[in-house]
C-alpha cells in the first residue's frame, strides 16, 4: 500500500495553522512544511527568543512564508488563555509540543509535569480554541501521540505521581491521554455535528532533543540515530494529519515501517483497545476539566 510523503502534502494558502513546540524538532519541520504550502504559521513557544531564531531560520527555508510567534506555556493556564484570546479564526491546531522523562514535578492541577504539559495543557488549549476553530475553513485538531501508548494505563488515584514514580511510565501515561483525548474530541464533536475533525498521529522514533533531560541518552543516541527517523521524517504523519484530503476525524497516522517506529512515508496507525475505550476517554474528559478548570462544552456523546 502507498503510503504518505512529503509530495502529497497539498497547498494550504489561505489557511492559518498553530503548531505548538515548533521552534525545534518535529515541531519546527512540522510549521515550515505548512509554511511552505502557504499556510499563515502561528509558532506556538514557551521561549521566544529560541522562536524566533526558529523563525528566522524557516524564513530562510521558505523566504516569504507567514510565520508569527504565539508566546504559549503549556504548563501555565494563564498563558494558555492569553494565547488563545489572541485568535479569532484558527483552521488548524496541531498539539505537538511535548516533554520527556523529566525529573518528578507537580503541575498543572496537582498532576505530575508530563501529564499537566502533554496532556492538560493541550487539552485546554484545544478547548479554549474551539470557537476559533468553528469559524476555520475545513477546520481540524492534530494531537501527537507516541507508541509509548500501548503499554500506558491511566492512573487516575495516582496523576500527582506520587507513588512509583518512573520518567518512562508517566510519559506513556501522558501520550496514552493525548491519544485517548483526540479520539474522544472526535466523538464528542461529530455528535454535536461540528465542522472540527479531531485526528491524531505519532512519529515513531525519531531523533530530538525530547531526551535531552536523560543522561544515558545522550551518550546512546549518537549511535542509535542511524537507525531512527529524522525529526524531519517524524513529521510526516502529522502533516499528513492536518493535510491529507482523505484524512478523516479519528483517524489516527504513524510512519509505515516496522512497528510503526521508522519508515520514509505515512499511513494509518493502530491504537490501543484502551485508547479507544469511550468510558475510560470519559472519565479523563471529566477530569481534565476539573484539572485545568476549563470546560470545553462538549456533551459526551451518545
Amino acid at each position: 500500500m502507498k503510503g504518505f510523503t512529503f509530495d502529497d502534502i497539498p497547498g494550504q494558502t489561505g489557511r492559518t495553522a498553530l503548531v505548538t513546540g515548533a521552534n525545534t524538532g518535529i515541531g519546527y519541520y512540522i510549521a515550515e512544511m505548512l509554511a511552505d504550502r502557504g499556510a499563515r504559521v502561528l509558532m506556538g513557544c514557551r521561549d521566544l527568543t529560541k522562536a524566533e531564531a526558529a523563525r528566522k531560520d524557516m524564513l530562510k527555508a521558505v523566504p516569504g512564508a507567514q510565520i508569527e510567534l504565539v508566546e504559549l506555556d503549556l504548563a501555565d493556564m494563564a498563558s494558555v488563555r492569553k494565547a488563545a484570546e489572541g485568535i479569532d479564526t484558527l483552521d488548524l491546531l496541531v498539539n505537538n509540543a511535548g516533554i520527556m522523562w523529566v525529573p518528578h514535578e507537580i503541575s498543572t492541577g496537582g498532576a505530575e509535569k508530563h501529564f499537566a504539559v502533554n496532556h492538560l495543557g493541550h487539552f485546554a488549549l484545544t478547548s479554549l480554541l474551539l470557537p476559533a476553530l468553528a469559524k476555520g475553513k475545513a477546520p481540524r485538531v492534530v494531537t501527537q501521540s507516541s507508541i509509548a501508548h500501548r503499554p500506558a494505563s491511566i492512573q487516575f488515584d495516582n496523576l500527582a505521581g506520587e507513588h512509583d514514580y518512573a520518567r518512562q511510565k508517566f510519559y506513556g501515561q501522558s501520550k496514552l491521554a493525548n491519544l485517548m483525548f483526540a479520539l474522544e474530541l472526535d466523538r464528542r464533536l461529530r455528535a454535536k455535528g461540528s465542522p472540527i475533525a479531531s485526528i491524531a498521529c505519532h512519529p515513531g522514533v525519531a531523533k530530538t532533543e525530547l531526551t535531552r533531560q536523560v543522561g544515558w541518552a545522550k551518550l546512546v543516541m549518537p549511535i542509535a540515530a542511524t537507525l531512527l527517523n529524522t525529526a524531519k521524517q517524524g513529521a510526516l504523519p502529522a502533516l499528513q494529519a492536518a493535510t491529507d484530503p482523505a484524512a478523516q476525524g479519528g483517524d489516527y497516522y504513524g510512519p509505515y515501517g516496522f512497528m510503526e517506529a521508522t519508515g520514509a512515508t505515512s499511513g494509518r496507525a493502530v491504537a490501543t483497545a484502551t485508547a479507544r475505550d469511550p468510558l475510560l476517554a470519559a472519565r479523563l474528559w471529566e477530569i481534565s476539566k476539573d484539572m485545568t478548570g476549563i470546560d470545553p462544552g462538549l456533551p459526551p456523546a451518545t
